[in-house]
């Protein structure tokens, strides 16, 4: 089971020195669970700033904690994180004991509200485009998900990465930084071992490419999504790309490989798997 999420926004609720420091206030309310002071403090806040970037972070946090329901479960598929494998007479593996974690929908939906409001104000705080994303990847809304990366892509593209976080504060990853976060959500989407979201996960790879050509990691996950589908000549377009712009690469190798491999290739693959060999014995 992940550790209790509180999203990358709550990063976004650090002390700020006013004279009515409402952050801290939350914060504290919030590492309390005391929800009815947090509700008193959000309401005192948006009363006296009630456009105040980090009272959105801050609203999120508090739906999105409010929504948030954990459950033990009994089921014979094993769910994420720690479990209780549950045996039978002869040893066998009967199921699993474990915790489930569920969101109600009205409440959550105030929350991503609340950061659509934000962003529609501060369009470059990535923290809140990041968070919403973190919250509909959670919330399994995979679609809603891959909405929300592409419209971050599309901004990435007009603000060149000069993207701001905490209190307004510059981001100082880059594009670099930037492009990391984007793969570690297409593997989410990977990590569900759902063949129907595919689609997404090529999805997003193809947004990126188009403003970042070169990215190594997007051709490789429509290699994967090809792949997966048995596709090898398509997997083999992205992944031949993917070996121009990192030819020493041996994940990508690894998969041009094992493409041939699929295709009955085998002077074409055995040439890649000597290049891995020599890469590897470096």
């Amino acid at each position: 089971m992940r550790k209790q999420i509180i999203l990358c926004l709550l990063a976004t609720i650090a002390s700020n020195a006013n004279a009515q420091n409402y952050q801290a206030d939350f914060l504290k309310s919030f590492q309390s669970g005391d929800t009815l002071q947090q509700r008193k403090v959000l309401q005192a806040w948006e009363q006296a700033s009630p456009k105040d970037a980090e009272l959105y972070t801050c609203y999120a946090n508090y739906y999105m904690k409010l929504s948030r329901k954990e459950v033990i479960s009994l089921s014979t598929k094993r769910p994420d994180g720690e479990a209780l494998a549950l045996r039978d007479s002869v040893g066998n593996t009967a199921g699993y004991l474990g915790n489930t974690i569920t969101y109600q929908a009205a409440l959550l939906q105030k929350g991503l509200a609340k950061l659509d409001e934000g962003i529609a104000l501060y369009p470059d705080r990535l923290d809140m485009r990041f968070g919403e994303t973190l919250l509909l990847a959670e919330s399994k809304q995979w679609k809603a998900f891959t909405n929300s990366i592409i419209k971050t892509v599309r901004r990435s593209a007009q603000n060149k990465n000069e993207w701001t976080w905490t209190n307004n504060q510059p981001f100082e990853g880059g594009e670099e930084g930037f492009l990391t976060s984007l793969q570690d959500y297409q593997v989410r989407l990977y990590n569900t071992n759902d063949d129907t979201l595919l689609p997404y996960m090529r999805e997003i790879a193809q947004e990126v490419l188009k403003y970042y050509p070169r990215h190594v990691e997007s051709l490789s996950n429509i290699a994967i999504t090809y792949m997966l589908d048995k596709k090898y000549d398509e997997a083999l377009n992205a992944l031949l790309k993917a070996e121009q712009y990192a030819p020493d690469d041996t994940v990508v190798l690894n998969n041009i490989a094992y493409c041939y491999e699929r295709k009955e290739k085998k002077e074409e693959a055995r040439k890649y798997r000597q290049k891995i060999e020599q890469l590897t014995n470096q």
